[in-house]
């Protein structure tokens, strides 16, 4: 049986190298060769705490699900994909069989495999064998840095989708981080007339300033976030992404949304939240939540490959593959300085 290198975690805050078996793909799978894998908040947090709420990691475990590469081998089955495709791999393997998957939400399934969500091993590992038919191939405009930057730009997109945006409104993205970016860039693809990012960091704001943000604000302790709806006249934004998981901006959320706005919880708040539910109904807003994404990765491939949203301006920081720990200590403890860590193999 031959070998690869994967990235272990084998304790909190401890990620070793060592070798473990490819395997075959089986009949409807392909055996890709990674070559970039980026580091998610919750590859983070597993990383930083050992859990995420009550999913502890199984050590020893392999994080990372943003993938892609290039196809080495295909099982018997597979028609649609050949080996030398460069593909980009949608993590969640969904049952396809029950109530959710039927009506075509198949990321509420309850059986679905997702990469680096334990007990599922995920795509710090040199190879990987997935089904065919959540790999998709990368047009020859979308490299695959870009592709395996498609997973967080498909919650950014489903969380435009999710809040049945329209163009011509006003959009406030509350978190400055990678998926805040890529909802800033779903939101201004999806026709936003005005999109305003907050942070606590310079170097994001910066960053969203780049990516076609109208306003930036820097959400220091010596500021009201009130302030914020200034950018409108005082009257609220049409449309308040929470994208930072954080309960500050969580629970300020309500006041920031404007009459008959709507809110989208997008970041993963771990515990309660304090929620001013008479702010809602007093604007008869609505909350609408976003868990992954269904069906994205088309609309992202071609968003990128159209150039109406050049993902791969958010990555900050690139690794090789022996110093996966390394990424994800800096993401981890180096928050200020990190926007998207991504690693390459070679």
């Amino acid at each position: 049986m031959l070998k690869m290198k994967a990235a272990y975690m084998t304790a909190k805050q401890k990620i070793e190298i060592s070798e473990m078996e490819m395997g075959s793909p089986q009949a409807d799978e392909v055996t890709v060769k990674l070559e970039y894998c980026g580091v998610c908040g919750s590859d983070v947090h597993f990383f930083e705490y050992g859990c995420i709420g009550n999913t502890k990691v199984p050590y020893p475990f392999i994080l990372g699900h943003e993938s892609a590469g290039v196809v080495v081998a295909v099982g018997k089955e597979v028609k649609s994909i050949r080996v030398g495709d460069r593909v980009a791999l949608e993590p969640g393997i969904p049952c396809g069989k029950c109530e959710f998957c039927r009506q075509g939400r198949y990321n509420l399934c309850r059986e679905v495999k997702f990469l680096a969500a334990p007990p599922t091993n995920g795509a710090f590992r040199e190879y990987i064998n997935h089904p065919a038919f959540m790999t998709y191939k990368l047009p020859k405009k979308v490299s695959t840095l870009e592709g395996a930057l498609i997973e967080p730009l498909a919650v950014g997109l489903q969380a435009v989708e999710n809040a049945n945006m329209k163009p011509g409104k006003a959009a406030l993205i509350l978190g400055g981080g990678a998926i805040g970016l890529v909802t800033l860039m779903a939101c201004k693809a999806a026709g936003a007339r005005m999109a305003v990012v907050s942070d606590l960091f310079e170097k994001r704001l910066e960053k969203a300033k780049a990516l076609g943000a109208d306003y930036i604000f820097h959400a220091g302790k010596d500021v009201d976030f009130m302030d914020m709806c200034d950018f409108t006249d005082g009257e609220g934004f049409d449309y308040v992404f929470e994208t930072a998981g954080s309960k500050v901006t969580a629970a300020q959320a309500s006041y920031l949304v404007r009459r008959g706005g709507t809110i989208v919880m997008v970041g993963d708040i771990v515990g309660d939240v304090a929620f001013n539910f008479r702010n809602l109904y007093l604007k008869e807003a609505d909350v609408k939540t976003v868990f992954r994404y269904r069906n994205q990765y088309p609309v992202a491939i071609q968003r990128i490959a159209s150039g109406m949203i050049p993902v791969k301006e958010i990555v900050s920081d690139i690794f090789g593959f022996e110093d996966v720990g390394k990424a994800l200590e800096r993401a981890a403890f180096h928050k200020e300085e990190v926007i998207k860590g991504v690693v390459e193999f070679k």
